[in-house]
């Protein structure tokens, strides 16, 4: 959906990717699916003849969250959550949060919606204050940690949106990457709240489509009203039912402590350095630049990066994102994302050794 002001909102990271590259664009964690999540997708497979019964998946994933099974809606991969929620409320000022996973805005201009946004700034860390979000908004989307600035803001914040008459609609696609999920409000009990969740990027189950959503029991209603009949397949309900055991759930956090550390890694192989928590003086953090001479370029990133992938500034990002393809590397480009500009990247989280390898050529490069 290319809209008049520039931004194509039906660009994402997988259109980054080609043969042969290492892909730094797609933030779907590597050496995944594991074995044992193969077997049991694959055992399933006995079973395609019959129509597929959600009452084990949706059993799991209310126990993995400690609510009731009425309040999970199995959903055909997150995005399917977004076309739903777009479906299901008739609202008159709807609001999304940028810079962010854009689906959200397409599926709600899709459905008739005129969308309202609101920009954060990365002067601000892209940190948010419930203030900026007018206050007549009927429907807010907000990402956590956000898509692709890597922020996660603090749930006391996003429950400062939260009004009797409004949708409060939290994207936590990435919360399973967050080591202790601490800002996570799935399950909260909040007015209007809606959390989606994604079992794609740990779990690396793009192809299979898979996602849920926790709301009170009346909106599950609500959004299961405008859904199709079997939405989501028998491999993907076993999908479901695997990662919400305990054998998954310790996997995953453990996975979240590795991410933290190969971003760090990361970070500062860069050049870059995150922001500090606090005032809006304080998340612009560090900003370093690498090489020297004519070649010398500066990047910059804002804010604490948080998530499985990190965003960087760099003059002549586009140039730069052409010339790291002919060197064999996918990266996200920035302009898509209302909010940002040509001069910005999104840059995967992956282990050390591939990192150590796109380091060595982003080196390069800029110096």
């Amino acid at each position: 959906m290319q809209r008049p002001d520039g931004f194509d909102l039906d660009h994402h990271g997988d259109l980054e990717v080609g043969h042969g590259l290492v892909d730094l664009a797609v933030n779907v964690r590597t050496g995944t699916p594991p074995a044992w999540l193969v077997e049991e997708i694959a055992g399933s497979l006995t079973d395609l003849a019959s129509y597929p019964r959600q009452e084990p998946a949706l059993a799991a994933v209310a126990a993995r969250h400690h609510c009731e099974p009425g309040q999970v809606l199995l959903t055909a991969g997150a995005a399917e959550a977004f076309v739903l929620i777009a479906r299901a409320f008739k609202t008159k000022h709807p609001v999304v949060v940028h810079p962010q996973f854009t689906e959200p805005e397409a599926a709600l201009r899709s459905a008739g919606h005129l969308v309202d946004r609101v920009i954060l700034r990365p002067e601000d860390g892209f940190v948010l204050d419930p203030r900026a979000v007018p206050a007549d908004a009927d429907l807010v989307v907000i990402g956590n940690p956000t898509n692709p600035t890597s922020v996660l803001h603090r749930a006391d914040d996003l429950r400062e949106l939260a009004r009797p008459d409004r949708i409060l609609v939290v994207d936590e696609a990435f919360m399973d990457a967050v080591p202790g999920e601490p800002e996570s409000l799935v399950g909260a009990s909040i007015p209007g709240l809606i959390v989606i969740r994604s079992l794609t990027k740990t779990w690396g189950l793009a192809g299979l489509r898979v996602g849920y959503v926790v709301a009170a029991a009346g909106l599950i209603e609500q959004l299961a009203a405008v859904q199709p009949q079997w939405p989501v397949s028998t491999p993907a309900l076993a999908a479901a039912i695997a990662c919400s055991n305990k054998r998954a759930l310790d996997e995953s956090a453990q996975a979240a402590l590795e991410i933290d550390r190969h971003r760090a890694h990361l970070l500062d192989g860069l050049g870059c350095s995150a922001g500090l928590p606090g005032g809006a003086s304080e998340h612009a953090g560090p900003q370093y630049g690498i090489g020297g001479g004519s070649g010398y370029r500066r990047v910059e990133t804002f804010g604490v990066a948080r998530g499985p992938f990190v965003l960087v500034r760099v003059e002549g990002a586009a140039e730069l994102r052409e010339v790291l393809r002919e060197r064999g590397f996918a990266v996200r480009r920035g302009d898509t994302f209302p909010g940002l500009g040509p001069d910005w990247l999104r840059i995967a989280v992956r282990p050390d050794s591939v990192t150590d390898g796109f380091l060595k050529v982003w080196r390069d490069l800029l110096g």
